[in-house]
């Protein structure tokens, strides 16, 4: 409970304390976002404020976790390893196409190409250690039923592209102020909420299992702090953005907590929101082109996707959209834990 502790109050302190220093110096460096003609028209004001400040969310987890876990320490190094270094190498892809269209001015970033191949590397090297690991495996817990389903060799390719696409989900969900960073710290909560009840499941009978879950519950609870210190300068209206560069750190982040926990399918809860972002870019493409093709004329189910920009067409305001997200990410994330009842490892 102490590492708990220490973890989240260390990562907000420290985005915190960082925050003074590094906005003035994105904006002195004229790290500014560049707002786009496709986008809602409010967001125009929104033109040059300082980009890329993901890298306070991705210093205060990182910093927090390693410090918390040094203290009173009691191995679990294999696990934060490998949440390090799935987040940090999801936000290398997301760092380097910030940094093409901010300070390269190519406004497209990465190409494609460029951007699928670096996610897939991290993928397919996260699945392989997962795979490996022998507190892993190959076996995922089926919710509410609480069974293991074992996918054998299919794990490496179906959690492959699990992770890219929770990355992009993520990356996709980042268009309003503080969106991301608000359920993001819901959902690391969760996380480690969750990593804590299969620590005290396991201490007794698999001391080396537990060392390993209470650095996930470590890891999610600094992802808490960091990303509670980064709304205090990312809530509406926002003087730092996260860019690609914290977007895809959190995705990362967030798959990674869920793979090691054998939870996957709890992503459609606890990272529900970040799926039904692209899952509205999905529908609203499709829904397009069936109706040109049906009709002689394109139509649209939304007015723009991803789906928190339609619910701002239809006039809410960021805050309150910013609030639903976390309520609803709240109550998820709850039922997600009252589904390990009865849960045996």
């Amino acid at each position: 409970m102490l590492r708990m502790l220490l973890a989240v109050l260390l990562s907000a302190v420290l985005v915190l304390l960082t925050g003074p220093k590094v906005i003035p110096a994105l904006r002195k460096m004229k790290f500014g976002q560049t707002i786009y003609d496709l986008g809602p028209q409010s967001h125009k004001q929104k033109q040059g404020t300082p980009t890329m400040g993901g890298v306070m969310i991705a210093f205060g987890v990182v910093v927090a976790s390693l410090v918390a876990m040094l203290v009173d320490y009691k191995g679990g190094w294999s696990f934060m390893v490998g949440l390090l270094a799935i987040s940090l190498l999801s936000m290398a892809v997301g760092f380097a196409d910030d940094y093409i269209k901010v300070v390269k001015k190519r406004s497209l970033g990465l190409t494609p190409w460029q951007k699928i191949a670096g996610q897939v590397l991290t993928a397919v090297g996260f699945s392989l250690f997962c795979y490996l690991h022998p507190q892993v495996g190959s076996k995922v817990i089926v919710p509410f039923v609480n069974i293991e389903w074992d996918l054998g060799i299919f794990y490496i390719p179906l959690l492959s592209l699990t992770i890219i696409f929770i990355v992009n989900s993520a990356n996709l969900q980042d268009g309003l102020d503080g969106l991301l960073s608000g359920v993001a710290g819901v959902g690391g909560m969760a996380w480690a909420l969750m990593a804590l009840f299969f620590t005290m499941a396991v201490a007794d009978t698999n001391p080396a299992y537990a060392a390993n879950l209470q650095s996930v519950t470590i890891f999610g609870v600094a992802m808490l702090g960091a990303c509670t210190g980064f709304l205090r300068f990312n809530h509406h209206p926002a003087t730092v953005f996260m860019g690609d560069t914290g977007s895809m750190f959190i995705g990362g982040a967030t798959v990674g907590m869920a793979m090691l926990l054998r939870q996957p399918f709890m992503l459609l809860l606890i990272a529900f929101t970040m799926v039904m972002s692209s899952v509205s870019v999905i529908i609203q493409r499709y829904y397009y082109k069936a109706t040109r093709k049906i009709f002689g004329e394109p139509r649209r189910l939304f007015k723009m996707t991803p789906i928190h920009h339609h619910f701002e067409l239809c006039g809410m305001s960021e805050n309150k959209i910013d609030l639903m997200y976390v309520i609803v990410t709240l109550v998820l994330s709850l039922i997600a834990l009252w589904s390990l009842n009865g849960l045996k490892l």
